[in-house]
């Protein structure tokens, strides 16, 4: 699919990082779009950025909102793309949608380990089954399912637990896998591509904090605090003499080096995963970083949860330590 002019594409947390760029360069392209997200707001500047160069004529860009953890919200979501567009089929679906969080199966609370699994896999199921046979009507059509590095890593530092996440993506890496021979079996007008970014500049850790604290407010509350103190604690830091202002510092600081420290921007990730699709690449690395991290995890499974491993790596790719 080199050419995406005319194409209906579903983008799944299309309010901001790299589902706001797929979104922008998708409609550049002259690709209509169709964007979910769990913020309002964020979806209207999205648009609004889309919108700021002139439109071809007929080209649509709609909102919906939508949970992608939630069956019914999704199935809703697939209902109002069919009534807003006018049309009874899609030919590219970005399940692109997830936050962080619930790192710990023994620190973290089981509900927050579920809100994270459960839209960074379950997103990703529902979506594709709520839009598949609106893709099977299509004369062509691809899935684009965002797992991460953490899809064949599972870590994000030695004194760092990353279970939901981690086990969420390598879901999600799985499952696109093993959809190749699915859809060449049953469905070979449609392709699959696993997306698998390494370290993006985006707002997920600020976004993911208010998913999980369940509203928009930048002040922390005392529950908040409360878990944050119990991670740090985890790692190893004495928080004995740490405020709560002290901790909530080092949160904001851990969000704000996560979206300016990266060394591949959401635009730049957005260009070369638009890239792999018109290439038909089934497995699409995002960054430098992602290409090394794979190389090494390759070369030495059996120690890539070492410390010494991570200190390597960590060089290698040029994370600044401390930043995640």
């Amino acid at each position: 699919m080199k050419d995406l002019a005319g194409r209906i594409a579903v983008i799944t947390g299309g309010g901001t990082g790299m589902g706001r760029e797929l979104a922008r360069q998708l409609v550049a392209e002259g690709c209509s779009i169709a964007m979910c997200d769990v913020s309002a707001a964020a979806m209207a500047e999205t648009k609004r950025l889309c919108e700021a160069e002139r439109l071809p004529q007929g080209l649509r860009i709609t909102t919906h909102l939508a949970d992608v953890s939630n069956e019914d919200d999704v199935k809703r979501f697939a209902a109002e793309v069919a009534r807003d567009h006018d049309t009874d089929k899609i030919h590219l679906l970005f399940n692109n949608a997830g936050i962080g969080g619930g790192g710990s199966m023994i620190v973290h609370e089981r509900s927050e380990w579920e809100r994270t699994f459960n839209i960074c896999w379950f997103g990703v199921y529902y979506c594709t089954r709520a839009f598949l046979p609106m893709m099977l009507k299509a004369d062509r059509g691809h899935i684009v399912n965002t797992s991460s590095v953490n899809g064949f890593w599972a870590s994000i530092g030695p004194m760092v637990p990353h279970t939901a996440y981690s086990a969420a993506k390598f879901a999600v890496k799985g499952f696109s896998e093993a959809l190749q021979t699915d859809l060449n079996m049953n469905a070979p007008h449609i392709k699959c591509s696993v997306v698998m970014p390494g370290h993006i500049g985006t707002s997920i850790v600020t976004n993911s904090r208010k998913i999980q604290a369940g509203h928009e407010s930048p002040d922390f509350t005392p529950k908040e605090l409360a878990q944050m103190r119990a991670r740090v604690a985890s790692m190893g830091v004495d928080v004995s003499k740490l405020t709560d202002q002290d901790i909530g510092k080092l949160a904001h600081e851990r969000a704000r080096r996560f979206l300016e420290d990266a060394p591949t921007t959401a635009a730049e990730a957005a260009t070369i995963i638009l890239d792999g699709v018109k290439a038909e690449r089934w497995r699409i690395l995002v960054g430098k970083d992602a290409e090394k991290i794979d190389r090494m995890v390759r070369d030495a499974p059996e120690r890539a949860y070492d410390t010494d491993f991570f200190q390597t790596l960590a060089k290698e790719v040029g994370w600044k330590l401390g930043a995640n």
